[in-house]
């Protein structure tokens, strides 16, 4: 809800005195008024939302607010309905800015702010608490009094502290761009509830639509990168292949993409949680810094990808595999164990190995950058600038991060695909690279990056509204 307390109409933020019931009263009709669009007496869920985002109320779940609040399940919210909403709300706000207040004299400062997290099991730095206060308060005082809490929070309908935590911490603090990189922290009260799985097969199941939405570029790229010039351009790269095989063709590969995501995703999870204990040390609490968790989430990877990789060199294969070349998987991966041997399911894991550091390293200092960037210039005193601006970045931040570490999936890929290739010869890390620069020149690093950059933007969508939906489908709080 980044601005709420900024835009707000009728002077919502006054002084620090107590509020009469009969100035409460006059509060509520001004935002009735103004909420009510079509002047009909009523409040339906597409004035809320439009109401809302023209002050600046972006992230809130307009449709829970009405559901609670519509008595007479009409669909619309009317005057006493609407009160009856503010003022239950108002009470449970009150309640928990007293529990926030430890020393009653009216202001949250930073240190109750992570006191009162530590207490629900969730640490958080100076830093981050400095956040989170400097997106609810309006004056410049560093500290929230009532008015400036209720109105921060007015709209969004959370019922409790562990509500306002999950939020502050997951909407907040830790949206780093690049999930993949450095993963989310969760608290042990989330880890009670099963919060942890949940997410991830909310992941899983996103990415899973996302990869078999843009496979057929996918293929594309494959196939461009190990031709190379000989792959020719992209329309007759697809006709080719359509020619080769089929419509169905384009789909090659897609199975056992889809299939290591939920190992890859498991093995990364579990690794970075025993990497992230060797870099905080025996000590209880503490959330790590961003650069921290770029590290671990870095260390975390490469693991994930040394224990899945025979599984990328399989992808490969099948992705470039003539009709009837392989029967499936199992038979594709007895081939290669019986004519290549066990170390042909590590060709091209150097590279790849490699590659992880600068995608991962550039992703995130782009993607810090420009969130940064945008904060400073369009949100002056929050912490969240909102989902499609934390999307834009991510898309600009990993697409910068893939431009860098292009050239070694590259000589991966071909490594991986080198005895399937007839006639290519059986090449190093570095022989590939010398080759590729004296066959093709440096533009030949670059083969497959059109319609690797053309899945970004379907890609990043897909997979946006599929892990929405299955959150919650799940029961998963953004």
């Amino acid at each position: 809800m980044g601005e709420a307390g900024a835009r707000l109409p009728c002077g919502c933020i006054r002084a620090r005195c107590e509020e009469s019931g009969a100035e409460r009263d006059k509060r509520w009709a001004e935002l009735f008024q103004q909420l009510d669009l079509n002047k009909d007496g009523r409040i339906d869920v597409h004035e809320l939302r439009s109401g809302l985002a023209a002050w600046g109320v972006a992230r809130t779940d307009v449709d829970e607010i009405v559901r609670v609040s519509d008595t007479n399940h009409d669909g619309q919210l009317d005057f006493q309905e609407f009160t009856q909403y503010l003022r239950t709300h108002e009470k449970e706000l009150k309640l928990m800015f007293r529990s926030l207040d430890r020393n009653n004299d009216g202001q949250i400062d930073v240190g109750e702010i992570q006191q009162s997290l530590h207490s629900l099991g969730v640490e958080v730095s100076t830093e981050q608490a400095y956040r989170i206060l400097r997106s609810m308060d309006r004056d410049g005082t560093m500290t929230i009094d009532w008015n400036e809490w209720r109105d921060h929070f007015l709209f969004n309908p959370f019922r409790n502290m562990e509500d306002i935590a999950h939020y502050w911490k997951h909407s907040l603090m830790l949206d780093i761009g690049e999930h993949l990189t450095v993963p989310d922290e969760f608290s042990e009260r989330e880890r009670r509830a099963g919060l942890v799985w949940r997410q991830l097969v909310a992941g899983a199941m996103a990415g899973a639509v996302s990869r078999t939405g843009t496979a057929p570029l996918d293929r594309l790229k494959v196939f461009l990168q190990v031709h190379g010039s000989g792959g020719g351009g992209l329309w007759s790269g697809l006709r080719g292949m359509v020619q080769e095989g089929g419509l169905r063709s384009l789909w090659r590969g897609n199975g056992i993409n889809v299939l290591k995501i939920a190992p890859e995703s498991a093995i990364k999870f579990m690794a970075y949680e025993q990497i992230k204990w060797l870099i905080r040390g025996c000590k209880d609490g503490g959330s790590l810094r961003v650069q921290e968790r770029f590290v671990a989430g870095s260390l975390a990877g490469a693991t994930a990808q040394t224990i899945i990789y025979p599984m990328e060199v399989l992808k490969t294969r099948l992705t470039l595999r003539k009709t009837g070349q392989y029967s499936g998987m199992m038979d594709c991966a007895q081939q290669i164990l019986r004519k290549e041997g066990i170390r042909a399911f590590y060709r091209g894991y150097v590279p790849n190995t490699l590659g992880i550091i600068p995608y991962a390293g550039i992703d995130l200092a782009v993607y810090e950058t420009l969130k940064n960037a945008w904060l400073q210039r369009y949100c002056m005193g929050s912490a969240d600038p909102g989902v499609l601006v934390l999307l834009g970045c991510g898309t600009v931040s990993s697409t910068c991060g893939q431009l860098a570490s292009y050239p070694l999936a590259l000589i991966r890929t071909r490594m991986q695909a080198q005895a399937s290739t007839e006639g290519a010869p059986k090449l190093t890390m570095v022989g590939q690279f010398k080759h590729i620069v004296s066959h093709e020149g440096v533009p030949g690093l670059y083969r497959g990056i059109a319609p690797n950059f053309l899945k970004v933007i379907p890609a990043v969508s897909i997979s946006y509204v599929v892990y929405e939906h299955m959150k919650k489908a799940l029961g998963v709080g953004s």
